[in-house]
């Protein structure tokens, strides 16, 4: 028999996974617990499983629960769950948020529950495309062995690759995430930015930003990022360097403060580029 399942906070993460596993039979949903009975209900008809229950006083026993509420509610949702009495150190619960670690569960772990933090890396806005796109999904996983050896199976049964993080470095793990999307959408704008500086409009030089953008990424991930490093720093140009430093510092300090720390972390790319014997670009 598959262990069962409760989901506190069944939003589009919870009715994903819930449905993942319900479908593949995998765990069996057994309730559902969202901050509106109608929302359960929606929940629940998505998940084609489970029963949606109004409060903690009507929840029945499981062997898992998934705390899939917004991150700043975890830990008061945790305490409440733990207050019902139906844990015991057979239970296992977790969350799947990426900043926020195993150990905000504490008063789980207090009643004897194994607990975990398993974050899909992926977007979860629109759950009826990620039902049948979830495969090969990157999940990053810390926390209890208990936990992870039910939890890290579970999450590979529908496809995901678990990772296990060092929960030590849990944020700087979830700011990995921020530097390969967020910022690099940062960093294209100043880069649009100084084209229309330039004079060039700005339609002109997204198009003329793209084949550099595409390629430089393609060769990140077909390379590596050593490999794949190129421009005046990676060449040894470093008068070149100085001249755009000098230039964009006097057309905005930010943007000049900016390309200096940049310069900096590129120097030591193309550093272990001529350690590993590799010529210049």
């Amino acid at each position: 028999m598959p262990r069962t399942l409760n989901i506190i906070g069944c939003g589009n993460v919870g009715k994903v996974l819930g449905k993942l596993w319900a479908t593949n039979g995998i765990f069996d949903i057994r309730q559902v617990l969202n901050r509106s009975p109608e929302s359960g209900e929606r929940a629940v008809a998505f998940m084609e499983a489970g029963e949606a229950v109004a409060g903690f006083d009507a929840m029945r026993t499981a062997d898992i629960y998934l705390i899939a509420t917004p991150d700043d509610a975890i830990a008061n949702t945790c305490a409440a769950l733990a207050k019902t009495g139906l844990l015991t150190g057979e239970t296992i619960v977790f969350h799947c948020s990426g900043a926020l670690l195993a150990a905000e569960l504490a008063p789980a772990s207090a009643c004897g529950a194994s607990v975990a933090s398993i974050h899909p890396i992926r977007s979860f806005a629109v759950p009826e495309m990620l039902v049948s796109s979830f495969a090969g999904t990157f999940c990053g996983m810390e926390g209890d062995k208990l936990a992870l050896d039910v939890l890290g199976p579970a999450f590979a049964a529908v496809g995901a690759q678990p990772v296990e993080i060092d929960p030590e470095f849990k944020s700087v793990y979830h700011a990995a995430a921020v530097f390969a999307s967020n910022y690099l959408v940062t960093v294209l704008d100043v880069a649009l930015q100084a084209y229309e500086k330039a004079g060039i409009p700005g339609n002109v030089a997204l198009r003329l930003m793209e084949p550099l953008t595409r390629g430089a990424v393609d060769n990140v991930f077909r390379l590596g990022t050593t490999d794949a490093l190129t421009g005046p720093i990676a060449r040894g140009d470093i008068a070149t360097a100085v001249r755009q430093y000098r230039a964009v510092h006097a057309w905005d300090e930010g943007f000049g403060e900016l390309y200096k720390e940049l310069a900096k972390l590129t120097s030591d790319i193309a550093a272990r580029r001529r350690s590993a014997g590799k010529p210049k670009p």
